[in-house]
């Protein structure tokens, strides 16, 4: 990967529907779940349905050992949304400039289930962040864990007919 790159693509095949799948990308506890980073604590709000809908999310920055953020909240705001198919957001909190960085997952039918994009993109961050040594606050091993993760928890629901 060149030095140029601000975008993490990583794909995993997942033996559950795209919609068994996405039903955990839409609600925040599902997030907290799947989080290999051990960033997330918990979350709160509502299953999200489109975009602009937003949840709180409980995070602990020591558990990267980076920066000495301790405990805080981010609120995260769905940025694009298409059901089954399609989730992204951003997160806003303290800090100002919002940083602008994306995440999201692209999911689509496979022949054993779901084929799941997770990607990071921080190509949008505001200026003041550009050579701070902050981007990417995650390596891109850390999204294929948390598609590893998904994979495990939604394999291991019962599969709903229809």
């Amino acid at each position: 990967m060149s030095e140029e790159t601000e975008r993490f693509e990583v794909t995993r095949q997942i033996a559950a529907s795209p919609a068994q799948v996405f039903s955990v990308l839409c609600d925040p506890r599902g997030h907290v779940a799947i989080d290999s980073s051990g960033m997330l604590q918990s979350a709160e709000g509502d299953p999200v349905a489109g975009v602009g809908d937003h949840f709180v999310v409980h995070m602990d920055r020591e558990s990267l050992n980076d920066y000495p953020l301790g405990k805080y909240d981010v609120t995260v705001t769905i940025t694009r949304f298409e059901r089954d198919a399609l989730i992204e957001w951003t997160i806003s909190g303290l800090i100002d400039p919002p940083l602008r960085h994306l995440y999201g997952y692209r999911l689509a039918p496979s022949e054993i289930g779901a084929a799941v994009t997770s990607y990071y993109d921080w190509s949008q961050i505001d200026d003041a962040y550009r050579g701070a040594g902050v981007f990417p606050v995650i390596p891109e091993a850390a999204l294929r864990a948390t598609l590893g993760i998904l994979a495990r928890t939604v394999e291991s629901r019962p599969q709903s007919a229809g």
